[in-house]
């Protein structure tokens, strides 16, 4: 009775000790369940009589053979000949998942996490009954994952049941949502550390004051205060300590605190200017629009986009009107003190030359004509094309007759007649002396456009609250359109020579971005510091610093810029090195790492695509991770504007690579997969890339 459940199985079945088994009891036809804690002895295990206890033993692959297949292979031949290079492996995406893939891979590649999973030192620290834990079910998912991944069986895995067992736990991640590679690394770390906290029942412990004790000596309490609770592989591999000082403004109170961290979070240097691009469009009718390439402050207004317009046109402010365009109208028309964080980089921006007379906001639109099947009736219908137009004009010309002639002098450009003929050909062009001469007068005119009023939509259908700013649609016969009217013509712009000056990407040394995190702040206000002097909250100064560093150093970098007033990705690029020599507070020798792997995310706030570069721990071969693709890399191409987590590795804890890098990872690899070529981002890559796309 004193042996285990499972001891007692593998003795009965001579099953060998390092075999990774898990048991099973069933108690009918029908119900089935999982005897997870499988250290509990038999008398412990709630067995009853006549229940059947069931021993599986993992597959070569790394998958149990009571669970549906999460690999999809592309043959039975590469089912049972693939041999791959352990740890080369794509991940399949589930939908939208490639953030959840691109973290995976990057710790799939960290050694000392990797190999303690792979010699299944986890089954030894599951925790069950830690309240914070998740029942060891999360480790145990993301073991499954990572020993099918380096088993070298499997070109691609479908990481299904992982993704289910973290949207169970996190419901953040249910469903099919693009999500933070750095969200649901931090999630899983914590996940992972819970599960395998080797400490069962937290004591409480009372933090003391550091009342003008050494550093060294409050850090070390600190630190052996932290691991009396929380002792785990994740602790051991990737905590650090911080040390954080805080002054209050008034009695100058000093209190010194030392806190663990999981990874650094270090901001990027913002920049208060920002490029946009501008169409500008004249009061000369035959002029193209011109596109012009504007610097203009981040906190600016629109009043400051119409400035630095102004130098390059000779255009005064006060005739400019900024409008945004979108889908052929007036999606907004902006006030000269509105604030240039509501114009997005992916916006059509017009700025239109204006007078002081009446502004009218003209649109184009083509009639179509159709049959009602019901009523047997015909009726006329309507859609947007071309550019509108903002036109100042003249209030005593604001007649029908009027505006006919002013819009068809605007749009003298693409049309190529005046009027039309009711024969339907357009007549050379005629002054009204030689059309009088001529007898042009006599015969019936056929206008090229009728004009309506309509909404700020382009629809004839005005609403109660109607617009302040006046809205007009020109109306084209479709005949009359395809004759008359030269689309392409009128789509035509030049580029001003500000468009031809290459704009200047941004590059900051990682360095900064670290020194920028160590720099004194000023508390905000939603966040104040309670002094025990002043016996209130104050807005003290802060500072943090690195006393000590962990094993493996995971920096974030913050692309993702959030404040009251805008929201931005910073496609900067920081120059990080393969490299990094850090030191800190805690009197020892500075710290020397070796980057192993970078998470990347290509794309903006509302959408975009994770990727990974990953060094392989046996042969120190460099790889790029797409989602199920997988491709050689050289370390030339892994610094980019995309990279947004890194992870560094101790030089003095590596462990050197026990198989040679691959003869030729220039051309093609040695895994008998597929041999294409890839590209990325507009430029093709001079690797090949092993074709993890299956059936």
């Amino acid at each position: 009775l004193d042996y285990t459940i499972q001891k007692v199985m593998m003795k009965q079945f001579d099953v060998v000790e390092r075999a990774e088994t898990r048991l099973w009891m069933k108690s009918s036809d029908t119900c089935c369940e999982r005897l997870r804690n499988v250290h509990v002895n038999v008398l412990d295990s709630s067995l009853s009589s006549g229940m059947t206890v069931i021993m599986e033993m993992r597959n070569e692959d790394g998958t149990w053979p009571s669970s549906r297949p999460q690999i999809i292979r592309n043959s039975v031949e590469e089912q049972e000949s693939y041999r791959g290079q352990p740890g080369v492996c794509g991940l399949t995406n589930l939908g939208n998942t490639c953030f959840m893939n691109s973290a995976l891979q990057c710790l799939s590649n960290t050694p000392p996490l990797t190999e303690y999973f792979l010699q299944s030192a986890y089954l030894e620290e599951l925790n069950f009954t830690n309240p914070l834990g998740m029942k060891g079910e999360i480790a145990e998912a993301y073991a499954d994952v990572i020993k099918q991944m380096w088993s070298g069986r499997h070109y691609s895995v479908v990481p299904r049941l992982f993704k289910t067992k973290v949207g169970h736990f996190a419901s953040q991640f249910l469903g099919y949502q693009q999500h933070d590679s750095q969200e649901l690394l931090s999630f899983l770390l914590d996940g992972l550390h819970e599960d395998l906290n080797r400490v069962k029942n937290k004591e409480y412990i009372e933090l003391r004051d550091a009342d003008g004790r050494p550093d060294q000596e409050v850090a070390e309490e600190a630190w052996n205060n932290h691991r009396r609770r929380n002792n785990s592989v994740i602790v051991d591999t990737f905590h650090g300590l911080f040390k954080s000082t805080l002054v209050c403004p008034e009695c100058r109170k000093v209190s010194v605190t030392f806190d663990p961290f999981c990874y650094l979070s270090v901001p990027l240097p913002v920049s208060k200017d920002r490029v946009m691009e501008v169409f500008f469009v004249s009061l000369d009718p035959v002029a193209k629009p011109v596109q012009h390439r504007l610097v203009v402050p981040k906190a600016g207004k629109v009043f400051d986009l119409c400035s630095a317009l102004s130098e390059m046109t000779n255009v005064s402010v006060n005739q400019m009107v900024v409008a945004d365009v979108f889908n052929h109208r007036f999606y907004k028309i902006y006030h000269a003190d509105e604030s240039l964080s509501c114009i997005l980089d992916r916006d059509d921006i017009f700025v239109y030359e204006e007078g002081d007379e009446v502004v009218l906001a003209l649109y184009l639109r083509e009639r179509s004509h159709y049959r009602d099947s019901g009523s047997g009736s015909s009726s006329c219908g309507t859609s947007l094309f071309g550019h509108p137009l903002l036109m100042a004009v003249p209030r005593v010309q604001c007649s029908r007759n009027a505006l006919y002639h002013l819009f068809l002098q605007r749009l003298q450009q693409p049309c190529e007649t005046e009027e039309e003929e009711e024969k339907g050909e357009c007549p050379p062009q005629t002054n009204e002396r030689q059309a009088k001469r001529k007898g042009y007068q006599a015969r019936r005119r056929k206008l090229l456009f009728s004009i309506h009023a309509v909404n700020s939509n382009g629809t004839t259908e005005r609403g109660m609250g109607e617009d302040a700013q006046p809205y007009v649609a020109i109306d084209w016969d479709p005949d009359m359109k395809k004759k008359c009217y030269n689309e392409n013509e009128a789509e035509k712009y030049v580029k001003h020579q500000s468009m031809e000056v290459p704009h200047q990407q941004t590059t900051v040394q990682l360095q900064e971005c670290i020194e920028l995190f160590t720099t004194v702040e000023i508390l905000e206000e939603e966040n104040p510091w309670y002094c025990p002097i002043c016996k209130k909250h104050q807005l003290a100064t802060k500072k943090l610093d690195l006393w000590s560093l962990p094993e493996v150093l995971i920096i974030h970098l913050k692309r993702f810029s959030y404040t009251k007033y805008s929201r931005e990705k910073l496609d900067i690029i920081v120059d990080f090195p393969l490299r990094l020599v850090i030191s800190c507070l805690s009197f020892t020798p500075p710290s020397r790492y070796d980057l192993i792997a970078v998470s990347n995310h290509y794309g903006g706030l509302r959408d975009g695509h994770y990727t990974s570069y990953a060094r392989n721990k046996d042969n120190g071969q460099w790889y790029y991770f797409d989602d199920n693709k997988v491709t050689y890399a050289r370390e030339e191409q892994i610094v980019t504007n995309a990279a947004y987590l890194l992870f560094y590795h101790r030089q003095d804890k590596i462990r050197q690579p026990t198989l040679p890098p691959p003869s030729d990872s220039s051309s093609s690899p040695t895994q008998p997969a597929n041999v294409t070529s890839h590209k990325h981002d507009g430029m093709e890559r001079a690797t090949s890339c092993v074709n993890m796309e299956t059936d």
